[in-house]
């Protein structure tokens, strides 16, 4: 077979736009670092077979590859790789390898994106964002101008307009922005054009990360993912994260799951900062302590049942010194328990609550990636969750509701 002649510099030249199927399709992405963690879920949302191939990843990829949204391959890039692949992308730092990986996919006749030379690739990738179903993909040779169009066009189609509003940079400072429980849909207004106007962006595993991928290119994505008995950023290298980047001049967003408030260690953030004497803007999320119930069926107060619900967090045992729970109080009240992070203490927190009085066939609801398209949930009694949790492999993230309002509107929720 005769070898395909190298293509031109693309330089001046006008990419043809296509939307590629790529659903059970291999897709091997080269590299783990931050150009990948910001466009691997947009890849995974397609339903590619998704193959990543770098010695080391970011917290959060580990985190993908952990939850089998795709398939790591802890190791260099290897001649060959691209076998069978439909498409490619190059993240790695490393020119050599970007090149080789370009070399192959030349031979193959897999189209390549590049991170590093748009035009050594064969494709380029969009700036892109979603609303309502329709996906926004804009390419115009400089990434910046792309970004702004793609927000221009996304951002009329939100509100109807369709008219481009002017970008107005914010100054120096930090914004902790709450994005709610992962349906990046369900971050607010306010918290979405802050993270549009953000220099750096300091991200949360439990952050919606289908928002990264709509970040201009100059913007800094750092990862500050926490995994349960994993890797994790400690608190006190994000608090001077945000410090450095915004005395530096540069206008710092901390995207993070949840609320800011609610388990979500803010307070400690902005403490730090105002310590710092920089400016801090409080932007609140939706809380997963009751969307996600909400999502799966679960109210979690309801009339003529409970006056009350309660959030505590299982980060720690009931039998743990550093516990600061009153499970006692908590088994003898008659409203709604809502736990989370609780997911490997709840056979023990369940034990503790009915040692306490709280009958063992109050209902409970087990809600795991709650409003994201992986969202299950799983239903059991306080005496048979421990078990049940085991037996059904749940994982974090996951929320845990306890009370009669578990079953409320079951019937109906499931027509």
């Amino acid at each position: 077979m005769t070898a395909p002649t190298p293509h031109p510099s693309t330089e001046g030249r006008t990419p043809y736009p296509v939307g590629l199927l790529l659903a059970g399709r291999r897709v091997v992405v080269v590299g783990g670092g931050q150009v990948a963690q910001r466009r691997l879920p947009a890849l995974i949302a397609t339903g590619a077979e998704l193959h990543l191939i770098s010695p080391a990843t970011t917290p959060a990829v580990q985190a993908m590859a952990d939850a089998g949204e795709l398939t790591w391959h802890p190791r260099p890039y290897q001649d060959g790789d691209l076998a069978g692949a439909w498409y490619a992308l190059v993240a790695t730092d490393d020119p050599a390898v970007n090149a080789a990986v370009s070399a192959e996919a030349e031979r193959e006749r897999v189209f390549c994106a590049r991170s590093d030379d748009a035009a050594a690739a064969t494709a380029w990738t969009p700036a892109s964002g979603r609303d309502a179903g329709a996906t926004v993909a804009v390419l115009t040779g400089d990434p910046r101008h792309s970004a702004a169009l793609r927000d221009a066009i996304v951002d009329g189609l939100r509100d109807g307009s369709l008219a481009a509003r002017q970008y107005r940079a914010h100054g120096a400072g930090v914004a902790l922005v709450g994005g709610g429980p992962g349906d990046p849909d369900l971050i607010t207004v306010r918290g979405r054009r802050l993270l549009a106007d953000a220099d750096v962006v300091v991200a949360d595993r439990l952050a919606p990360r289908e928002l990264l991928a709509e970040l201009p290119e100059h913007v800094e994505v750092i990862d500050a993912s926490k995994i349960p008995y994993g890797r994790f950023m400690a608190q006190e290298a994000i608090n001077r994260t945000l410090i450095e980047h915004a005395k530096a001049g540069k206008f710092v967003v901390r995207l993070k799951g949840g609320d800011p408030y609610v388990f979500g260690r803010g307070g400690e953030e902005l403490l730090a900062c105002a310590e710092a004497g920089l400016p801090v803007t409080v932007v609140p999320g939706i809380s997963s302590s009751i969307s996600v119930p909400a999502a799966a069926g679960v109210p979690v107060t309801h009339r003529g049942m409970t006056h009350e619900f309660t959030v505590i967090s299982g980060h720690v045992g009931p039998d743990d010194d550093r516990s600061l729970t009153n499970w006692e109080a908590a088994a003898k009240m008659s409203g709604t328990l809502v736990l989370l992070m609780a997911v490997d203490k709840i056979g023990a927190i369940a034990a503790k609550l009915v040692e306490h009085g709280r009958p063992a066939d109050t209902p409970v609801a087990i809600v795991q990636e709650g409003t994201t398209a992986a969202q299950r949930r799983v239903d059991a009694t306080l005496g048979t969750v421990g078990a049940v949790v085991d037996a059904e492999g749940i994982k974090p993230p996951a929320v845990i509701v306890i009370g009669d309002v578990v079953n409320v509107l079951a019937a109906a929720f499931r027509r």
